[in-house]
């Protein structure tokens, strides 16, 4: 059993910068590392995930404007965010997805952009 919890959201203005945390209670070697978020009234999407080899996927919302990285030996993900649009408010929530058998969520962090 894995446990995460993400960090790093807040309130912020369009235009700002926030870097989200995701810190797991054990190793993250070899996991693909997923962030997904979800706005009010909206389903759940993919934002942006990495995999044990480093190759990174991006939805094309965010897509170069988020950078998602990987740190293996603190067992971190990261979402940096820049450039925030009032469209990026939502919960943000990392998920380790073990091949495709076997998957841990986060609680999620709320992120607010405003105009």
């Amino acid at each position: 059993q894995v446990q995460l919890v993400e960090s790093g959201g807040g309130s912020v203005q369009v235009g700002d910068s926030l870097r989200l945390s995701c810190a797991a209670s054990g190793t993250i070697f070899g996991w693909t590392l997923a962030w997904y978020r979800q706005a009010p009234g909206k389903q759940r999407e993919l934002v942006a995930s990495i995999n044990q080899r480093e190759m990174r996927n991006y939805a094309d919302a965010v897509r170069g404007r988020f950078t998602v990285s990987r740190d293996n030996a603190k067992g971190t993900g990261f979402l940096q965010m820049n450039s925030l649009k009032v469209d990026d408010t939502a919960v943000y929530y990392c998920k380790l997805d073990w091949k495709g058998t076997e998957e841990y969520w986060g609680p999620g962090t709320q992120v607010t952009v405003s105009s």
